[in-house]
């Protein structure tokens, strides 16, 4: 699962993913910064509490009650990520991909060097300038915007990559297009899709993402006696329809803090998916707290001073700052946008597979050391795969960790559900 952070040049991609991945970045003020794209994990606060707080709550009951409240009662032994007050941090990967510019699907830039980047992405966050502080071209204009000039920049940002996507798809659904109307007329709409579904496969289209493209096509455009006369004016609205099913695209309304007075307001009221955001106090946010200056949680709308940790003037002045943008903005806006995408659109959950049902370990008595994000309704021999494929090769059966009642192959995992696999 990968989610493509994307947009024009010098918007702040790059520190959007610096401030979610803590990889370190070229970040700076000039077009094309990042030219191959970066890759690294986001970690996201899962929806359901760690089952490690249900765990506690019983070995408390059994009399155990010299347990650490080091990370705020947590637990477990996370092999990856971190485990907080029973908030679970679970992986997302990110791709921060180099700069679009309009005309891409025609060779400018990087081309579709770009655009072959975004094809193994499940969705995309277009990451906008909504202080108007950028061109077309993505460099610096150095005025400042009105209102109505940043909103009409954000609203042509985000037209200029859904039109560069739909004429990148457009081009590889005509390459074959002689072939796909003779199929529309010799079987029909399943002969098309599959055609569909061949043409873009590379974009990882499937036969019912094709299928679901085309029935919102046909609302658009019924005459279906004639696809060989289609013009580019219906074809674009076939390869619009697949894009929104190939590439959902949620909006970052980065540099929300600098923003004109109703922008934001504006927007919201305008788009869908849209949320504000601020990467550099986000990133900043993060740099301090790492630092040991600050409390800060992902997603909060404040943070702690550490009073053990002295600052002089200069930095005092930037937590203050920080918090004045907190509150404003009510967060930066990265963690809930993420959280967004990872459970609502591509509909995950998290679930958590052990070798001991009883004590919910290993085999070296880690406790609940991996958290698996899979797709929602994931079958018990499926998730046994995705921890082994022996394990899954010689499923038998499952256990569930919270009610110990045996499970079948084919039992549906629910949010946070502990499982028990046994193999041959």
């Amino acid at each position: 699962m990968r989610i493509g952070l994307v947009g024009k040049p010098n918007v702040g991609k790059s520190t959007f993913f610096a401030a979610s991945t803590l990889i370190p970045v070229d970040i700076a003020n000039y077009p094309f910064c990042t030219i191959e794209p970066n890759v690294g994990f986001s970690f996201v606060p899962s929806r359901e509490p760690c089952p490690c707080m249900s765990l506690r709550e019983r070995l408390e009951q059994d009399g155990r009650s010299q347990l650490s409240d080091d990370r705020g009662g947590s637990i477990c032994t996370p092999r990856t990520g971190s485990c907080e007050g029973h908030r679970r941090y679970v992986p997302c990967m990110l791709v921060d991909v180099a700069g679009l510019v309009p005309g891409a699907s025609e060779g400018r830039g990087r081309g579709n060097a770009f655009l072959s980047d975004l094809a193994e992405c499940d969705a995309l966050i277009q990451v906008i300038d909504v202080a108007g502080t950028t061109d077309a071209e993505g460099n610096p204009t150095g005025l400042k915007a009105t209102k109505e000039q940043a909103i009409e920049q954000a609203l042509a940002e985000i037209t200029f990559l859904t039109e560069e996507l739909d004429a990148w798809i457009l081009g590889l659904v005509k390459e074959g297009w002689s072939r796909g109307a003779r199929r529309i007329q010799a079987e029909g709409v399943k002969g098309f899709t599959q055609f569909l579904q061949e043409r873009l496969s590379g974009l990882g289209a499937t036969d019912s993402t094709c299928q679901r493209a085309f029935d919102a096509f046909t609302q658009l455009h019924s005459d279906m006696t004639s696809p060989w006369d289609w013009s580019d004016d219906v074809l674009i609205l076939l390869a619009s329809s697949l894009r929104k099913q190939l590439f959902p695209i949620f909006i970052a309304g980065n540099k929300a803090d600098m923003a004109p007075d109703g922008v934001l307001d504006h927007l919201q009221a305008t788009l869908d998916q849209f949320t504000p955001c601020s990467a550099e106090t986000e990133l900043a946010l993060r740099q301090a707290s790492k630092a040991g200056f600050i409390s800060y949680t992902p997603g909060s709308t404040s943070f702690e001073l550490n009073q053990n940790q002295p600052m002089n003037d200069a930095q005092m002045k930037g937590m203050s700052v920080l918090g004045e943008r907190l509150n404003k903005l009510q967060g930066t806006g990265l963690t809930n946008l993420l959280d967004q995408v990872l459970f609502e659109e591509l509909d995950r959950i998290v679930v958590y597979p052990v070798q001991d049902e009883t004590h919910w370990t290993d085999g070296d008595g880690n406790v609940l050391p991996d958290a698996f994000v899979v797709q929602n309704g994931i079958q018990a021999k499926q998730v046994a795969y995705k921890v082994h494929s022996d394990l899954g090769d010689g499923f038998i059966k499952g256990v569930d960790g919270r009610t110990r009642r045996i499970v079948g192959a084919e039992h549906e995992l629910s949010d946070g559900d502990v499982l028990r696999i046994h193999s041959k």
